[in-house]
């Protein structure tokens, strides 16, 4: 559905569901993709509840097709011009092409933190939100992927309906499911955060601290679900992983990348202000196995999404 001119009026009435139109209860009842196409004076375009609310459309997961500079009706020029017809053709035409631009084919993500327990109320774990993960399996399923995700004990709002998504607890859970999944896909994109170390011993009772001034907590290595899967990945398989690093970026994040059989890594780094664990926004640089480097400044992690699967794609 195409909503073109969508005037100041009718994007606040979008945005509100105040349906007392035609058009406004058309538009609340549609089912289909909905682009709208802002068209208004200047200062209207320009007023902050007018950005609001195209964001919030946005939100909904409609598509702006934006505004152009030019003449207005009030005869001023800036911005707030219709988009051209013909622009609109393409740039619908462009949308459904990446909508269906990965079907067919099938892609692990895993995405998240995994819990080692401890006891039953304590376990060992990390500040992954799986927020990276998630955005990155919601523009694989946009792109008509069937997208198998792997998600750790994290929040699982806002993930499209199109993913099928396997939930786990555990480093040892995160393995088995992915070396499952992996075998019968066509590439993966490893996001987790998965725990390096699990505690050798569970104690099924909770442990009191009365009777422990000192809890000696010894840990086993866990397995490694990227090192894994690269040693088994077929000549048609595509896998790329994550690095978080805090020093030596690019030489730790290339080391990762040879070992573990590769063939793009995403680098991030703690020292980012505007990256890490629960933020909304990335800054990457995606390393391949060429040792081409793809750097990135920092945007939301929807549109490192973006980047991360248009890269993919080329590879597929």
């Amino acid at each position: 559905m195409i909503i073109a001119p969508a005037t100041s009026n009718t994007i606040s009435k979008m945005a509100t569901g105040r349906c007392d139109n035609l058009l406004i209860a058309t538009y609340l009842s549609a089912s289909c993709p909905i682009f709208f196409a802002p068209a208004m004076d200047l200062d209207m375009y320009k007023h902050p509840s007018t950005s609001n609310n195209i964001s919030r459309l946005i939100g909904f997961g409609h598509i702006e097709l934006p505004a152009s500079v030019g003449e207005l009706a009030s005869g001023l020029v800036g911005k707030g011009r219709m988009c051209e017809p013909e622009d609109i053709f393409q740039f619908v035409s462009n949308h459904f092409e990446v909508l269906n631009s990965l079907a067919g084919k099938t892609i692990l993500v895993n995405a998240g933190p995994t819990y080692e327990k401890i006891d039953p109320v304590r376990f060992v774990g990390n500040h992954s939100t799986g927020k990276m993960g998630k955005a990155i399996a919601n523009t694989l399923a946009y792109r008509g992927a069937n997208v198998e995700l792997v998600l750790g004990p994290v929040d699982i709002h806002g993930l499209s309906p199109k993913i099928n998504v396997t939930r786990i607890t555990s480093a040892k859970e995160m393995f088995e499911a992915c070396q499952t999944i992996f075998e019968s896909c066509d590439a993966g994109i490893l996001a987790a955060a998965v725990a390096d170390f699990t505690p050798v011993k569970y104690s099924n009772k909770k442990i009191k601290k009365r009777e422990n001034d000192n809890l000696q907590l010894f840990m086993t290595r866990t397995p490694d679900v990227l090192l894994t899967l690269g040693k088994s990945k077929k000549e048609h398989q595509v896998l790329a992983g994550f690095a978080l690093e805090t020093h030596d970026e690019i030489n730790n994040a290339q080391k990762k990348l040879d070992d573990k059989n590769l063939d793009f890594i995403v680098l991030n780094s703690m020292n980012d202000l505007d990256a890490g664990f629960a933020k909304d926004t990335n800054k990457i640089t995606i390393i391949e196995k060429n040792g081409k480097k793809h750097i990135f400044d920092t945007k939301s992690k929807k549109e490192v999404s973006v980047d991360i699967v248009n890269l993919l794609q080329n590879y597929l």
